[in-house]
């Protein structure tokens, strides 16, 4: 997984739900200010519904602070309009079901379900600059207090 302090390549394009509307944006456009992406698993599960609404609850602290809130996952941006609206997401919902970002953070891990073995990205989170460089990364996200673990690492960060 990428180092605090490294630069990500931003030279590639996500598909997005940004109030309400869905639109293809380059990721280096997203970063108009200090940005937290927060990488979740799938729409419609225990965990990543927790992880969103702890989010979703706190979504304005971070608005305040300076910082763009972007939760990403692999599921379509026509999910993630109806997941946007069931939760009151007011963030940007990316849909990367190339693992694009995952693939620059050096964040896809192996992973088991029903007796499968598959490479996924990881359940993480990532504070990155206008520049792209990495200011902070939670290597695995605490689902049900995700909000307040950002808030704690925002205040950190100063």
């Amino acid at each position: 997984m990428i180092e605090t302090g490294k630069k990500i390549d931003t030279n590639f394009t996500l598909q997005i739900v940004e109030n309400g509307e869905e639109k293809e944006v380059p990721f280096s456009d997203l970063l108009t200010r200090p940005t937290i992406v927060s990488v979740y698993m799938r729409n419609n599960t225990s965990g990543c519904d927790r992880q969103n609404q702890s989010l979703a609850e706190h979504q304005n602290w971070f608005d305040e602070k300076g910082y763009n809130l972007i939760a990403l996952s692999k599921d379509t941006c026509g999910s993630h309009k109806n997941y946007a609206e069931k939760f009151d997401i007011n963030y940007i919902l990316a849909s990367d079901p190339d693992f694009k970002f995952a693939k620059t953070t050096d964040s896809v891990v192996e992973k088991k379900m029903y007796g499968k073995t598959f490479d996924a990205p990881s359940r993480s989170a990532f504070v990155i600059d206008t520049d792209g460089t990495v200011l902070s990364v939670i290597k695995k996200i605490n689902t049900k207090d995700h909000a307040g673990e950002l808030k704690d690492l925002v205040e950190d960060l100063g």
